[in-house]
Order: C-alpha cells, then structure tokens, then sequence
C-alpha cells in the first residue's frame, strides 16, 4: 500500500511495464475517478482486472470459459462478485506473478471501497503470486489497515508546499488573459487557500 498521487502511481505502473517486459508476468492497473464512481462497483473493477489479464496473454482456460457460458443458464445474467474473484484466480494462476495497481481507492464509494477491498484481499489470499499496489488519501489508511495489513509496506508522501506554490503560480499566469481581473489581492487568496487544502490531504 501506498498513500500517495497518481504521478507516483504512473512511475510504478511504467517502471513495473518495463522491468517485466517478455516474462510471464502480468501488470494490470485501474485509476479510480470519483466522478465515475456508480460504475465502480468492485464487480466491475475485478471484472475489468480479468478482461486485462486475459487480453494481455493470459488466454481463457476451459474452466473458465464454462463458467462464463453457464451465466446466462437459470435467469443469472450478470457476473456475481465471488466468481469474478474466482475466476480471476484461475486465469491468473498460469502467470508467474502479477501485480495489481489500483490508483486512488479513495475516490470509491464507501461501500464500493470495502467491497473491493474485502475481494483484493481474497485474491491476494488465493493467490499467492498475486502482488497488490494501491494509493489514497491519508483519511481511509485506518479502513486500509483493516483489510490489508499482513505484509504490507506503506509509504506517506507528502506534498511539498513550494512545489504547489510554483505550480499553481504558473497555471494562473499562463491562463492570465486580463490583467484587471486577476488582482494581487485575489492571487494571494487562491494562493493561500491552494497551501491549505494541501496540508489537509
């Protein structure tokens, strides 16, 4: 785990890409949005996992294939959550290892979050190649803890408050188009207003 941005995530994801190249090994990753939060349910986002390990190689084994065609069979027409997880063991058992990154779990919905996190978790347990990397906020660690915490490594990164100083201070003047509507007195509120919502992440 690792509570962080998703620049730290991208570098992860790449890094792991490029190491991994031509091995048996599987790299599958989700960024979270909150604005796509309803499409989010944690059958959704371990279905998208399986969708990614098959297509990247892994191929559809019998078993799974079976399980797939018998969805439609006595009314059930949509993927349930414990065969999403099991499935997503069996397919991922061919591979030598595989790593899961999920990018800002916290912007899920509570419920959504827990569920995942209680599937991450069987997976993970079911799975023993499976190797897990997820980021958020500082405010769901606690929730984090109580699902993940055996072998877990977590790393606190935290925003340098000069960095968002000269960030924000070069969004603003590149998007300057009139003087006279951004004041000295109005810059200084955004800038002072900035630092503060980012010592409270």
């Amino acid at each position: 785990m690792i509570l962080t941005s998703n620049k730290i995530s991208s570098l992860v994801i790449d890094t792991l890409c490029e190491q991994t190249q031509g091995q048996n090994i599987a790299v599958l990753f989700l960024y979270c949005d909150y604005q796509a939060q309803k499409d989010r349910p944690a059958v959704n986002i371990i279905g998208g996992l399986l969708r990614q390990v098959i297509s990247g190689g892994a191929g559809i084994p019998g078993g799974v294939q079976g399980a797939f065609n018998g969805l439609g069979r006595g009314g059930g027409k949509f993927l349930r959550l414990p065969n999403a997880q099991k499935l997503f063991v069996k397919v991922s058992s061919s591979i030598e290892r595989v790593y899961i990154c999920v990018d800002a779990v916290d912007e899920l919905l509570p419920q959504d979050r827990s569920e995942l996190l209680r599937a991450l978790r069987q997976v993970i347990k079911d799975a023993p190649n499976t190797r897990l990397f997820l980021t958020g906020r500082h405010h769901i660690r606690r929730e984090l803890d109580n699902y993940l915490t055996e072998g877990a490594h977590v790393i606190d990164v935290i925003a340098d408050q000069g960095d968002i100083a000269r960030y924000v201070g070069r969004k603003m003047d590149d998007n300057a188009c009139d003087g006279h509507l951004m004041t000295d007195d109005l810059r200084n509120d955004i800038m002072k207003t900035m630092r503060e919502k980012a010592s409270e992440m």
